[in-house]
């Protein structure tokens, strides 16, 4: 992690500082590819309908692995040939986990070649007997002109591919909104969520809000999940029309997890727990316009940075703002972007053509930052942000999921409930694994390292019954009459044949991203691991007798309270007051059960 990160935490950083790294990103090409690695080749005929510049000849080729297809055309294949497409299909789609996006018109190499109208539509009606066959349905994104060595008039085309939902077998993605407080964050979700524009003093987060104080004062002090789904020919399916939120998950092929966190600095711990524990795929960062980068804006920025969540920008409010005042906020946004500590390289998105082509950067580049400008009082460019969900694919491949499958049962414990006739219940995370109805799992570590028995009674995922959970998967796990009290956020469960360690001292190699004066030993931090948050004290710094700003090193850190199960590579998180650092777990000193009273020094 570059140590320059730390300017974000520590408010040094000078809003222009540092050298940019490129322009502001530009959609370009079908396909969306902003790196056309063909041939200059000759000069085209000139045909540039319309005014508009002409395509680049090349898209990247076409990788075996992932869920994009490239088809020069599909017309009238035999039927040998029409079982290898959907052979094909199949695996794109289980590549994508149950998503794929097909090219057609493009050679394998990327050459963008088009297709005349008629061979276009019969290769879409063969896309079409295709998904058909495999239970999927296909949208088409967008077409293009593309000029070629030909006089008549051809195209490409963009078609997503999304299997039908099946037994809650949808894609699940999870997206963590930050931004500082009153930037408007709850109140888009509401509007997402429910289907209806705000009326400018806040109705639509009401419905958002957990506690009476959050509603009296319009701040959100703790996490709330909102879902929203699309379903397989990408229209969004929400709470309009008194929809229930299990029939929004029966109806969604895709299904957007917002998990809403606090604004405010006084809930700072709220959000960074939030952000270790539910592992987003990415996050939405809000930014008002007519504040611009305020209050917490760039603590959260760096929050992200440093957990290496990938996240896109959202400028709300600009309702409120002359045309002026939201450029000079995204040019402010774009400057920080482009700072060393950031490396990103922004995309303003003003077009649907824009926001399919910043889906597919987004998760091809880990540097790409689309940004959307909005308004959730008049709607303005609402569309975009939503034809962005819809088309954006999952972050990690199909290959890392099978490997978390195969993998033992752990379950993460973030939060506990009592619910009445249901009894004990504990909702988290999935982090490998398999969970079932009526598994045996243990629980722990308690407070003496011990690891009790329970058993999983009943699974729900966004508010519906599920039989089955699977690794990465974020659901609520009734456990009968266990008794609650001997359960504790920071827990896992996990399968008895894990054997599980514990620990109460552990190293972690650490970046000092911000400190007033010189990290010691004996300085208390707050630690964040995953699902872990508790005080540690320091112990040990290795090679060195203080630390200050920037600099690295492995130190030895000693909980205070009691001992956690943590593994090594785990990435962490420390903070106290202005002090924040980042690292990872690099050595555990395991524990065993009924050692840990003596070791925490009790």
């Amino acid at each position: 992690m570059d140590s320059r990160v730390s300017e974000l935490f520590g408010g040094c950083c000078r809003p222009g500082g540092g050298p940019t790294v490129g322009g502001t990103l530009k959609a370009r090409g079908a396909g969306g590819s902003s790196s056309c690695g063909g041939p200059k080749g000759k000069k085209k005929n000139g045909r540039n309908r319309g005014g508009k510049a002409n395509n680049p000849p090349y898209l990247p080729p076409e990788a075996e692995d992932g869920n994009i297809e490239y088809k020069l055309k599909l017309v009238n294949p035999s039927q040998y040939r029409f079982e290898h497409l959907v052979t094909q299909m199949k695996w794109r789609l289980q590549e994508g986990r149950g998503e794929a996006v097909y090219q057609i018109g493009v050679e394998d190499n990327g050459l963008l070649v088009g297709l005349a109208e008629e061979e276009m539509r019969a290769s879409l009606k063969t896309l079409h007997r295709m998904a058909e066959k495999v239970g999927a349905d296909i949208t088409v994104l967008r077409e293009r002109e593309v000029d070629y060595d030909s006089d008549t008039p051809r195209k490409i085309t963009e078609v997503l591919v999304r299997k039908v939902p099946d037994n809650q077998q949808f894609l699940d993605l999870r997206v963590a909104v930050l931004g500082n407080v009153d930037s408007g964050k709850s109140t888009l979700l509401g509007v997402l969520t429910q289907g209806e524009l705000d009326n400018g003093r806040g109705r639509a987060r009401l419905n958002l809000f957990r506690h009476l104080h959050e509603i009296q004062s319009g701040r959100t002090s703790s996490i709330s999940f909102e879902i929203l789904g699309f379903n397989s020919k990408g229209e969004v399916v929400n709470y309009s029309d008194s929809r229930t939120a299990e029939e929004i998950c029966e109806s969604s092929s895709k299904m957007i997890t917002f998990i809403d966190l606090a604004g405010h600095h006084k809930y700072l711990h709220t959000t960074i727990f939030g952000l270790t524990s539910y592992c987003p795929d990415c996050a939405l960062l809000l930014v008002s316009a007519n504040t611009g980068i305020a209050g917490t804006t760039r603590e959260h920025l760096g929050l992200a940075l440093a957990l290496k969540v990938p996240f896109f920008i959202v400028v709300s409010k600009v309702d409120l703002c002359a045309k002026t005042t939201v450029e000079r906020t995204v040019r402010q946004l774009e400057r920080v972007l482009k700072q060393p500590g950031c490396h990103k390289v922004p995309m303003l998105v003003t077009s649907e053509d824009d926001a399919v082509t910043a889906a597919q950067q987004f998760a091809q580049s880990p540097n790409v930052t689309p940004i959307f400008t909005l308004s959730s009082v008049s709607g303005e460019s609402l569309d975009l942000l939503k034809v962005f969900l819809n088309i954006l694919p999952p972050l990690t491949n199909s290959k890392e999921q099978e490997e978390l499958m195969q993998q033992l049962t752990e379950f993460q414990v973030d939060e506990i409930y009592t619910v009445p006739e249901v009894g004990t219940v504990v909702g988290g995370t999935l982090s490998s694994g398999i969970c079932r109805e009526g598994d045996q799992l243990v629980v722990g570590p308690t407070d003496d390292g011990c690891f009790l028995e329970l058993r999983v009674c009943s699974i729900q995922r966004n508010r519906s019954a599920c039989r089955v959970l699977r690794a990465g998967q974020a659901a609520t796990l009734a456990l009968g009459d266990f008794d609650r009290a001997l359960l504790r956020k920071g827990m896992v469960m996990v399968s008895p044949e894990m054997n599980p360690t514990i620990c109460s001292v552990f190293e972690a190699e650490i970046v000092l991203l911000f400190h007033a004066t010189t990290f010691r030993r004996g300085f208390q931090v707050t630690v964040h691991v995953g699902n872990v948050r508790q005080t540690a004290v320091v112990e040990k710094i290795h090679a060195k007798d203080k630390l200050r700003t920037g600099e690295k090193a492995v130190v030895r850190f000693r909980f205070l309270k009691h001992p956690e199960y943590l593994k090594v590579g785990a990435k962490l998180l420390f903070r106290e007051g202005v002090t924040k650092g980042i690292g990872h777990v690099t050595d555990v000193q395991a524990i065993a059960a009924g050692e840990a009273q003596a070791n925490m020094g009790f």
